[in-house]
């Protein structure tokens, strides 16, 4: 991908300022954790007066990663990950679900924010199967060039790459992000996974609710984020087969069970799937 000076820029995490908001660490807060600041909890606030049920984004998210990294596990028998943009740790990490499964998968996650970098090492140091680098996931020859990537995972065997809820946070031209995944679905071996999760554009009546929650993010310090429609995601996957039933709402990703509860547009404006390169 070709990017300029500018782009980077844009795309340089905030680290620890305390006075601009942070994607992770606002990730974090809807997740219940504690490693935020009183900034992300008020942006946090400003898109729950947009969209009251916001939260719904978040853990359906975290409930996507969890379902899709036990379908690679049990079902293809994948025992490397590559995370992109993992955030900070919370329940239900991607080694922690895989190694459920297979106690030797490895992972490595990838991210440039400070915080992260910090709890993930701290973290990660008590499990040799895993490891952290600080990259730029919109750099991927950076990422696929690193070092530790190319020590810990074996690139003659399929690898499952992990993108959620990362790439509606590019800043820079809107065709960059499928750039950024064609660069990395290029370099996976054959019989690999790509999960990929991303704020979608319902085109329904749900859009003027996503339209005021997408202006609250954008006048935040967060910058804010790109919408894509149904088709727009799909063509993120650049023509790999997609695991039935394709990209869809999260909440219709392979389910743990029937829908009890209402349904609510954060609940229909996220979506992703699975797909596996021939």
């Amino acid at each position: 991908m070709a990017s300029g000076a500018d782009d980077l820029d844009l795309n340089r995490p905030v680290g620890i300022d305390p006075n601009r908001a942070s994607v992770a660490r606002v990730y974090d807060y809807m997740l219940g954790g504690k490693d935020n600041y009183e900034v992300d909890r008020t942006t946090y606030q400003q898109m729950a007066t947009a969209l009251p049920e916001v939260v719904d984004v978040a853990r359906e998210n975290r409930a996507f990663l969890t379902r899709a990294v036990r379908f690679i596990a049990r079902q293809t028998r994948i025992t490397q990950y590559l995370d992109c943009g993992s955030g900070l740790p919370t329940a239900d990490n991607i080694h922690q679900v895989a190694q459920r499964h297979e106690r030797d998968s490895k992972v490595v996650y990838v991210d440039n924010d400070p915080v992260v970098i910090a709890h993930g090492q701290a973290l990660l140091a008590e499990n040799e199967f895993t490891a952290f680098i600080d990259g730029d996931i919109f750099q991927p020859r950076s990422i696929l060039d690193h070092p530790v990537v190319g020590q810990h995972l074996d690139w003659t065997e399929p690898i499952a790459l992990f993108q959620l809820a990362t790439l509606h946070h590019h800043k820079g031209e809107r065709h960059q992000a499928a750039e950024v995944m064609g660069e990395y679905i290029d370099a996976l071996p054959s019989g690999s996974y790509v999960a990929i999760s991303h704020l979608l554009d319902p085109e329904s009546e749900d859009s003027a609710v996503a339209s005021q929650l997408s202006d609250a993010v954008a006048r935040g310090s967060l910058g804010g984020a790109t919408w894509r429609t149904h088709d727009e995601i799909t063509e993120l996957f650049h023509g790999l087969e997609l695991v039935p039933p394709g990209v869809v709402e999260l909440m219709h990703w392979w389910p743990d069970g029937p829908k009890l509860t209402p349904t609510t547009v954060a609940h229909r404006i996220i979506a992703g799937g699975v797909a596996r390169k021939p």
